[in-house]
């Protein structure tokens, strides 16, 4: 409606889309509530952009301004919906108005952060060499435990453009080594449940301080249960020796927050659950229950395998969300290396 009214013209029921709308509510075996109906609204003049994952159209239109044509795009908010109006309709367009392409490649990164990344490998910029035929760039995309590095080309011709993005990529790809885990939609968990699926191996977890989000992030990768054993939570220490077989004594002499418990929850969980590769966690997650000794945010995490157990201390930080959602990809990560190689 504001763009409408921004564009002088009225909002029309588009015919088409509102049959679209009652077909796929009535595939889904749900009643349409009318006012589902306002996304077949359509401004006058707009053209209809295909949505092929959702159910809400996405709109261009564009009229002569006073400081000359202006065109706007309407997609709905929906991370994926957006993403394959783009790929269908927009890219396209953007790119005959820009009388050129813009195209990128994104590589995906853990076990660091984005100043971490800046600091082992330099700013990038020496692969990046741009010149008449497209310009170059990167940007750094940090999230919980990962980085998403995007090498981005603009020019006039898409092929060279494409060309251009793939050898700078390639090249970043190479400078950072095995930081790098996958590119573009890959996930940690996907390509960790893909390389244990393609070696043959099992995991099992058993998980104290990230209660269960390490199991929960395999398990959401479909066909998981090529390489998902099974996990325990063992929150409790009753837990730790009952399920896993951790000894009392560990517990007492070093806490369930240490090097020696949690390579034994691995081990433990590994052999009772029949799997080749256990992984564990253990850790004050916040925001209370940290001492001098072992403040808030002290984390370890191990893997045990038929090559040995192998366990890593983390320092992280005051924020419990945020320490388990580290924990979870620092394990991953972990089985990833010791594992995957």
């Amino acid at each position: 409606e504001a763009v409408a009214a921004h564009f002088g013209v009225i909002v029309r029921q588009d015919p088409v889309l509102e049959d679209r709308l009652r077909a796929l509510f009535a595939a889904r075996g749900r009643e349409m509530q009318p006012v589902v109906l306002r996304m077949a609204g359509v401004p006058e003049g707009f053209d209809v952009l295909d949505n092929p994952v959702g159910t809400a159209p996405g709109l261009w239109g564009e009229r002569a301004g006073p400081h000359g044509t202006e065109r706007v795009a309407l997609v709905p908010g929906v991370p994926r919906e957006m993403a394959a109006i783009w790929d269908g309709s927009l890219v396209a367009r953007i790119d005959a108005l820009a009388g050129g392409a813009v195209v990128s490649r994104t590589l995906v990164t853990a076990g660091y952060g984005e100043t971490d990344l800046a600091a082992r490998h330099g700013d990038l910029s020496d692969v990046l060499v741009s010149d008449s035929r497209a310009t170059l760039g990167i940007a750094y995309l940090p999230g919980l435990g990962t980085v998403r590095l995007r090498v981005t080309a603009r020019g006039p011709d898409r092929a060279v453009a494409q060309e251009r993005v793939e050898r700078a990529a390639d090249r970043v790809r190479e400078r950072l080594g095995d930081a790098v885990f996958g590119e573009g939609a890959d996930t940690l968990e996907g390509v960790v449940l893909d390389g244990l699926a393609a070696r043959g191996l099992t995991v099992a977890t058993a998980e104290s301080c990230t209660g269960g989000s390490v199991a929960a992030r395999l398990t959401s990768v479909p066909g998981s249960s090529r390489a998902v054993v099974g996990g325990i939570v063992a929150y409790d220490n009753r837990v730790k020796t009952s399920l896993l077989g951790v000894p009392e004594a560990l517990l007492t002499e070093h806490g369930a927050v240490s090097e020696a418990v949690v390579r034994a929850m691995a081990e433990g969980v590994r052999s009772r659950l029949g799997a080749d590769v256990g992984v564990a966690t253990s850790g004050v997650a916040g925001p209370g229950g940290g001492t001098p000794e072992k403040p808030v945010g002290t984390v370890w995490v191990a893997v045990a395998t038929t090559g040995g157990t192998h366990a890593v201390r983390l320092q992280l930080t005051q924020d419990r969300a945020v320490n388990i959602a580290l924990s979870t990809v620092a394990a991953l990560n972990l089985v990833r290396r010791r594992v995957l190689g």
